[in-house]
């Protein structure tokens, strides 16, 4: 193993060390803080103090390094939000520590993760982990402080949860009537099959089966399992098999057999080597347990919600009391209030988080320049993430003057707060009906078939051949020896891109053609030649019925159904609380501040460049002023 693949797995176990090791499920919004890099060492060159601790400038620039989406700009609007974003987060992680140190953390408790980070990284011997430690960056007491730091901020968290008070009855039932798609049994069927080895066995029982043979004198005649009950599904109780789930079927058999709602028969599925036919005899969907019976699982979940919410609120404090100090002037940042709801102010750096851990961020920025890549996140993203933030913070309020047992973070609340605006949605046979003449595409299988091609110069000899070859021998020699260029095409999708347009057409759009059968299609032109395809093994397209596919449309249509109107309700409801959004005045004045601070260009280049959108300059002190006139301070003072 060389050193640098040594580094990487360290530094990827350190990662993994701090995010579980913060048990940091608890939120999203905390949920990466303690992994972003940086050192513990108290040396370094200060750039910000956190309550009296600092920050250095190697913690913040080892953060950068660490971060692929951080460091890919240089300069710019997206730089100076990076910025922003990493000092938010280092003073998030410090106010953590800090929070924590009242905590004991023993030496063995320290030893004990080391090892388990050594072993986990093959650095069981000595030199391998100096060297790792070395290339890292990190000395051995260093990450040992990191440990204990960790372990200690888990603790707390741990016993901040340990404190909060069970769900009550009325919590879990709310949970239970807003989520009852949650504490379903899974669907059943009542039936018999034909299992057998011989595809071509079970082709001729199934057309048995379909002529009015009876299923069950078929099945013990001939099926390899159950046939001493008739092929039946499951143990015969009171003359009647027993229902039974899919998990006890081969999942192919499975698909096949609960798309049958109305009962029938299926197809003969083949997998693993047999052949199988099922009857369903009887469809039972999927029921809600009584909540007597999902009591017990709808408490566990809303225990979590409340210690979720719990550690939010526990840490929101942490943040609202902080008190930040710049050491370094370069490393000053801006974060005002970008919105201001139910008297919460929500600062920028929350919407420059939810940016960063964006995965389509990191692709755009792989694919675009910085400064477009930073016109498409202020024009598309950020608006959208500051509406979904203001109307996270007005939830909880909302929940208590709508006297609402909802519990949780504020985003599960969020989710609450949806369903709860979305509870008297239903969704009618003729939304079913709308919903798959509209998208009858997602339900049809393409043609397909087995196609060779002959071309011809003209379309003469194409007819002469055509009208020729009487189907017999090989149509690969015959086409060659009448002058033609043959392509063997193989199975060929309909539709597909194998053959052109007026190909395709000519292969799968021509009517009263036998299924399966050889057949020529008649002469096309392609391009600049005229072809003859010869047709074998044709199987044509097919569209599942609406019987089939209404159960799958009917959670479609009710989930779609369901989040529109979860979604006008709560911005109905935000809006009553008259939220204010400052992000356009945010990014004005964070264009003036790029444009500032960066190096002057000579004219013509400047001339060139055009305006280059929403731009960020870094340094400057003006912070925005919220609607209204109400200042919008910076994080950092």
């Amino acid at each position: 193993m060389n050193k640098k693949t040594l580094v990487n797995g360290m530094l990827l176990v350190l990662a993994l060390l701090l995010v579980v090791g913060m048990a940091y499920q608890f939120t999203p919004a905390i949920g990466n803080l303690m992994g972003s890099g940086g050192s513990s060492s108290k040396s370094g060159t200060p750039a910000l103090k956190v309550n009296g601790s600092t920050i250095t400038v190697e913690e913040l620039d080892a953060m950068k390094r660490g971060n692929p989406i951080l460091s890919s700009t240089d300069g710019g609007v997206l730089e100076d939000d990076f910025k922003t974003y990493m000092v938010a987060q280092q003073v998030q992680q410090k106010l953590l520590v800090e929070a924590a140190s009242d905590v004991k953390v023993s030496r063995d408790d320290v030893n004990a993760e080391i090892t388990k980070i050594r072993e986990a990284n093959d650095l069981t011997d000595n030199q391998k982990y100096q060297d790792a430690l070395q290339q890292a960056g990190i000395s051995d007491a260093e990450l040992r402080e990191q440990v204990k730091q960790q372990l200690a901020v888990q603790r707390k968290v741990e016993a901040l949860k340990a404190a909060v008070p069970a769900a009550t009855e009325a919590e879990a039932k709310f949970y239970y009537d807003q989520n009852k798609e949650l504490f379903q049994n899974d669907a059943r069927i009542v039936g018999r099959w034909i299992v057998v080895k011989d595809a071509k066995k079970a082709a001729e029982l199934l057309k048995q089966a379909r002529g009015g043979a009876d299923f069950a004198q078929l099945a013990s005649a001939n099926s390899e399992q159950n046939k001493d009950r008739g092929g039946a599904l499951g143990p015969i109780e009171n003359g009647k098999p027993k229902p039974v789930t899919a998990v006890t079927l081969p999942t192919e058999v499975a698909n096949a057999a609960f798309a049958l709602e109305q009962g029938g028969l299926t197809d003969v599925v083949t997998t693993g080597g047999k052949s199988y036919i099922v009857k369903v005899e009887e469809y039972l969907a999927p029921t809600t347990k009584p909540f007597a019976e999902a009591k017990a699982d709808a408490v566990k979940a809303v225990d979590e919600q409340k210690k979720n919410q719990a550690t939010e609120e526990w840490f929101d404090k942490l943040r609202d009391g902080a008190k930040v100090e710049v050491v370094d002037p370069a490393w000053k940042t801006e974060d005002p209030v970008v919105a201001t709801v139910a008297g919460k102010n929500i600062l920028y750096s929350e919407i420059i988080s939810q940016v960063v851990n964006n995965q389509q961020v990191a692709g755009l920025l792989q694919q675009v320049p910085a400064e477009q890549a930073a016109g498409l996140v202020n024009g598309m993203l950020k608006p959208g993430l500051v509406t979904q933030t203001i109307n996270a913070y007005a939830t909880p309020v909302l929940v208590k003057r709508l006297n609402l047992a909802i519990t949780g973070t504020r985003q599960e609340q969020v989710a609450a707060l949806s369903a709860y605006g979305a509870r008297n949605v239903q969704v009618t046979d003729a939304d079913i009906e709308a919903y798959y003449q509209q998208n009858k595409a997602q339900f049809e299988t393409a043609a397909s078939a087995t196609i060779a091609e002959a071309s011809f110069k003209t379309q003469a000899a194409a007819e002469a051949f055509r009208s020729s070859w009487n189907g017999q021998g090989d149509f690969v020699q015959a086409a060659s020896k009448a002058g033609g260029t043959v392509s063997e095409r193989g199975e060929v999708t309909g539709g597909g891109e194998t053959l052109s347009a007026e190909l395709n057409a000519a292969a799968f759009d021509q009517p009263g053609r036998n299924v399966g059968a050889g057949t020529l299609s008649p002469v096309t032109k392609s391009g600049e030649r005229f072809s003859v395809l010869y047709v074998t093994d044709l199987k044509p397209k097919t569209t599942e019925p609406l019987s089939a596919v209404r159960s799958e449309i009917r959670a479609q249509v009710l989930a779609s159904k369901q989040a529109e109107a979860g979604q006008r309700f709560i911005d109905t409801q935000v809006a009553t609380l008259k939220p204010v959004n400052n992000l356009q005045k945010i990014l004005d004045a964070q264009a003036k501040r790029v444009a500032a601070a960066a190096p002057k260009k000579p004219a013509a280049t400047e001339e060139k460049d055009g305006a280059a959108g929403t731009a960020t300059p870094e340094g400057s002190t003006d912070a925005p002023a919220a609607e209204g006139g109400e200042a919008a301070p910076p994080a950092q003072e």
